[in-house]
């Protein structure tokens, strides 16, 4: 089981591995400046369906399958799957994996949607109620427009705080003794709300939130931001990362060394026009899946935070002038210590 440190916080007592893990993008992001490292990318944002949802539900569907190939297992062998994304009641998720009869377990946590997933698997795979469990998570740039913004066809500008939400899905396979990538423990977020309700600035929102539960983590289990090669967070983007490292520096913790947001990474913002970088639940989990899990697998990496951010609003809460409540939930991935 799962070992207590404070409320919130923990440590894995038998340290599950991270076995398996696909990434799938869009061309826009296949484009950027990560587009080597992702398992599979699909130019055609409609992946050869008749609505954008349906799409994103094939993305999902298609990173779950590529990271249990990659493992040279069966869909039988997946115990549980953990997933969410940010169509309402969650559909892309439910659509998209109710063919593997995997079981299921949907989750909401917004953009942070992947660091909860794996929070959640490596405590079920920990406690052996489960030998595997699948975290995954998906966005689609299309359908984030139609649902919190505006329809494509309108043109509406765009502001400088604003970012794009990706075209991505990232799954990890979490398994109780196979793997080079351990799951060290994890800190479960609290609801942070400092009263923004501008949609188009979501990474000033949630800085606050990133930066209280990294500052709790790092004192909790009395470790400084050199004990990690990486404190990686998604999706601040440009503005966000920013105001974090402040944050954190009025508190004494520098991360300016180790701090990389997936938001500011996945877009190149000179030539592709996506301002503050992009977001979305499936951003922060395919470059999580494509760019930072290789390198602890390979050994050039052997400590990282991953820290995904999440804005817990809906259309509906907006139209009823409600701020934005957001939150962060943290995992701590290492080499496999032998």
């Amino acid at each position: 089981m799962a070992v207590r440190i404070e409320r919130g916080v923990f440590r894995t007592e038998n340290s599950p591995k991270i076995e398996s893990f696909a990434s799938v993008v869009g061309g826009k992001e296949g484009k950027g400046p990560l587009g080597k490292f992702f398992d599979k990318i699909v130019e055609d944002s409609h992946f050869g369906k008749d609505t954008w949802e349906k799409a994103e539900s094939h993305f999902q569907l298609e990173a779950v399958c590529t990271a249990i190939n990659k493992a040279n297992l069966l869909k039988e062998d997946i115990d549980a799957v953990f997933s969410g994304d940010l169509i309402n009641q969650c559909i892309g998720s439910a659509y998209g994996l109710r063919e593997l009869e995997i079981p299921f377990l949907g989750i909401y946590g917004a953009c942070s949607t992947m660091a909860e997933g794996i929070l959640l698997s490596s405590l079920i795979t920990d406690s052996h109620a489960v030998s595997r469990a699948a975290a995954v998570t998906s966005s689609h740039f299309s359908t984030a427009e139609r649902q919190f913004r505006y329809p494509l066809s309108y043109g509406g500008q765009r502001t400088p705080t604003s970012q794009w939400t990706c075209t991505a899905s990232g799954a990890v396979i979490i398994s109780q003794d196979k793997g080079k990538i351990e799951i060290a423990g994890g800190c479960i977020g609290k609801i942070t709300d400092m009263g923004i309700n501008d949609i188009n600035n979501m990474g000033s929102a949630m800085a606050p939130a990133a930066a209280e539960t990294i500052k709790r983590y790092l004192e909790s289990t009395n470790t400084a931001p050199e004990d990690y090669d990486y404190i990686v967070t998604g999706d601040l983007g440009i503005v966000g990362s920013s105001l974090l490292i402040e944050l954190l520096l009025k508190q004494g913790i520098d991360i300016s060394n180790q701090h990389k947001d997936c938001g500011a990474m996945i877009f190149d913002p000179e030539t592709q026009d996506t301002h503050c970088g992009g977001s979305g639940c499936g951003c922060s989990g395919s470059v999580l899946c494509g760019y930072f899990l290789p390198k602890l697998e390979s050994g050039e990496a052997g400590n990282i935070i991953f820290a995904a951010t999440g804005a817990l609003m809906s259309p509906m809460s907006l139209q009823q002038g409600e701020s934005i409540p957001t939150i962060s939930h943290l995992v701590h991935l290492r080499k496999e210590i032998k």
